[in-house]
């Protein structure tokens, strides 16, 4: 164990699934780190085992112990009635409560320093530097203008694990009638209000590919997230916008035909 650690979070099949690339990929920059995975209960050794052999280390976690009100407050039927994903479709096994379980890792003290990776993401250069960024860092929301510069996204982000932090967390999260719209996201980027600002090329959103592609450079991206629509999926609506990025995901979950980063084509040079 060393002092630090990438952690990302497994709720379901399809995660789990994800995170082989994301593990894969960490195991490629040489980090130093530990790699670790939390995952509920109900995911069975069968799916856990291909990330173990990987060098992962798996904790299983519960979904935190909030109220019923907030429960049904945060469903998904209610969250997304409320707060409608319009820019892109979310798959069908996502579930807005399993978010606020990233909140965990503030209980993981035996380490000093982590970063937290979403599963849906390959990190493609070494990105250990992070570690001695303060808590909260993360890199803001943008995806479609500059004007999401203001909002951070939670995919990435910088935090140092301290139990006090974490019941206190839970003060806030749960307060009567608190209604977190966009889940982890809004809460983090509320109770972290002075976050600070990691360059977004930790954390490029697929997004940016096409609607902001001067702002993509391979020689400067170090984390590729795929928000919205997944790269596994087969088909889905912005596959054939997304394709390089869905090819690379594919290589990294193979473990073949990896390509060398700084030679890929921009999006910009495309024709």
């Amino acid at each position: 164990m060393t002092k630090n650690a990438f952690v990302t979070l497994v709720t379901n099949d399809d995660y789990a699934m994800a995170a082989r690339a994301l593990v894969r990929s960490l195991t490629l920059t040489d980090t130093s780190a530990d790699i670790v995975v939390m995952h509920t209960k109900a995911l069975g050794q069968s799916v856990l085992q291909p990330l173990k052999k990987l060098g992962a280390t798996t904790i299983a976690v519960d979904h935190l112990p909030c109220s019923d009100a907030f429960n049904e407050r945060h469903q998904k039927k209610k969250i997304h009635e409320n707060a409608p994903f319009l820019k892109g479709d979310k798959p069908l096994f996502h579930t807005p409560l399993d978010n606020f379980i990233k909140l965990r890792l503030w209980q993981f003290v035996q380490y000093e320093t982590v970063v937290f990776i979403d599963a849906d993401a390959l990190v493609i250069r070494n990105i250990d530097k992070l570690f001695a960024y303060p808590e909260f860092s993360a890199a803001p929301n943008v995806y479609e203008t500059v004007a999401d510069f203001h909002r951070l996204n939670s995919g990435v982000f910088v935090a140092k694990p301290s139990q006090a932090t974490f019941d206190h967390m839970m003060t806030v999260l749960d307060a009567p009638d608190a209604y977190w719209r966009r889940t982890d996201q809004t809460f983090l980027e509320t109770y972290f209000n002075d976050w600070h600002g990691l360059p977004v090329f930790f954390n490029m959103l697929q997004y940016v590919w096409f609607n902001m592609p001067d702002l993509w450079d391979w020689k400067s991206v170090h984390i590729v997230h795929y928000q919205y629509e997944k790269p596994w999926e087969k088909n889905h609506g912005k596959a054939d916008n997304l394709q390089p990025l869905i090819d690379l995901w594919q290589a990294y979950y193979d473990g073949i035909d990896l390509p060398v980063i700084d030679s890929l084509p921009n999006p910009s040079d495309i024709k």
